[in-house]
């Protein structure tokens, strides 16, 4: 009865999907980049998991960057282990839609990941992002290292500032320690890549995010 329900509340653990012990998705190789969607990732990268939306349109915002090794898509936030898609879209997981992005820090820094992030969505929508209405599609930071939260956190408040005086409301964004990250299945993979005239549901406020040119942070 759930499934197909866009939910607006997390549930709570007794309502989420038991979800499973193993993954059901092995990760391939990315379709724009042929490098590996999976660990081991090169050494001296950092990786930040970024939820904005619906993931299709998010991924194909940071594989662009330079400096960006490998993006992929899938699930975390939430409390169902290994969720497929369609478990996810039910609103009884608690996971939302994120990019993982594999960067090397040397190219490119974490704040300007930041930055391009909060330019590209609207953070004070809380758990939705235009027409995509649900928990999977809340704006979501999840960092690898205390300099990476840190730095997130920071650029919360100075982004808050510039929304303000432009007469947005309150960012809704969770930023904390990156949870567990389940990989999406292959066909949501690049999907813009795949599909280039595909849904592509990113849309930012036009502020402008005064950071991305301070000290680098890796993961």
């Amino acid at each position: 009865m759930f499934f197909g329900k866009k939910k607006l509340e997390m549930p709570s653990r007794e309502d989420a999907l038991p979800g499973r012990d193993s993954p059901i998705i092995q990760p391939g190789r990315h379709f724009v980049n042929d490098q590996s969607l999976g660990p081991p990732y090169p050494a001296g990268t950092g990786k930040a998991l970024f939820g904005l939306g619906c993931f299709w349109g998010a991924e194909r915002i940071f594989w662009q960057l330079p400096g960006v090794h490998v993006t992929a898509v899938g699930y975390a936030g939430g409390l169902t282990p290994n969720p497929t898609y369609e478990e996810v879209c039910s609103g009884r997981t608690g996971h939302t839609e994120v990019v993982l992005v594999v960067f090397r820090p040397s190219l490119v820094s974490f704040e300007a990941l930041l930055r391009r992030f909060w330019e590209s969505h609207d953070p004070t929508q809380g758990m939705r992002q235009g027409n995509d209405i649900g928990t999977q599609y809340r704006s979501a930071v999840f960092t690898y290292t205390d300099e990476q939260l840190a730095i997130a956190e920071a650029s919360r408040e100075t982004y808050q500032e510039a929304l303000g005086a432009s007469g947005h409301g309150t960012v809704t964004t969770e930023i904390r320690e990156a949870p567990a990250f389940y990989f999406a299945e292959d066909y949501h993979q690049q999907y813009l890549a795949k599909n280039p005239q595909g849904y592509c549901g990113i849309g930012g406020t036009g502020v402008s995010c005064p950071i991305g040119l301070g000290a680098t942070a890796d993961g």
